[in-house]
């Protein structure tokens, strides 16, 4: 009978979609202070595919990949997404009444600055993080789920049909191959220190 074995470590990425390029520069120290040094940084790339955080982020969304030196356990994806939502949060804004409305009106809502859509990669599959329990994705714990949204094949990471839009034009299929080339390299290089 197989016995279980720990899982393989992952390269932890993070979708950055943010409203302005202070709000970017803003957060990348503080992923740096949990995650470490980032060791992969895409071009912006804009964020067209859908309109559904226009109302609360505003126009001229921008998009970008960010990816960090330390590869992690897979396990680790709930305490990543819980402490992404609440720096998410800690940037938020508190939007400004409309006129004839009072300060503190109820229904104002807190407008997020940042969205971080963080997940993994290894050398087969994508894997984001959730809050959202629609039909493919998994239960993993305290109200997160694992959102497989892309495997590796054909020389590329295959979208499903419930993959984000911006992810399945393959705008980000260059940014994904060098990602997973980073991360293949730093693996054989572990294997390597390891014998």
């Amino acid at each position: 009978m197989a016995q279980p074995q720990p899982a393989p470590l992952v390269k932890y990425i993070i979708a950055v979609l943010y409203s302005s390029e202070s709000a970017l520069q803003n957060v990348l120290p503080l992923l740096e202070q949990q995650w470490g040094s980032i060791d992969y940084q895409s071009k912006p790339y804009p964020f067209d595919q859908t309109d559904y955080y226009q109302q609360e982020m505003g126009d001229n969304l921008q998009r970008e990949l960010i990816a960090f030196d330390k590869l992690l356990s897979p396990e680790e994806l709930v305490v990543a997404k819980l402490w992404c939502n609440e720096l998410e949060a800690s940037l938020s804004v508190s939007p400004l009444p409309s006129a004839g409305e009072g300060v503190g009106v109820r229904g104002l809502q807190p407008k997020r600055t940042i969205n971080l859509d963080i997940g993994y990669l290894d050398h087969n599959k994508i894997v984001l993080a959730s809050v959202k329990g629609l039909g493919q994705k998994i239960y993993l714990s305290q109200g997160i789920y694992a959102d497989l949204v892309a495997r590796y094949g054909h020389g590329r990471y295959q979208p499903f049909e419930w993959t984000f839009p911006d992810f399945k034009t393959g705008r980000y299929d260059a940014d994904l191959a060098q990602l997973r080339q980073i991360y293949l390299n730093q693996m054989k290089a572990r294997r390597s220190q390891s014998e």
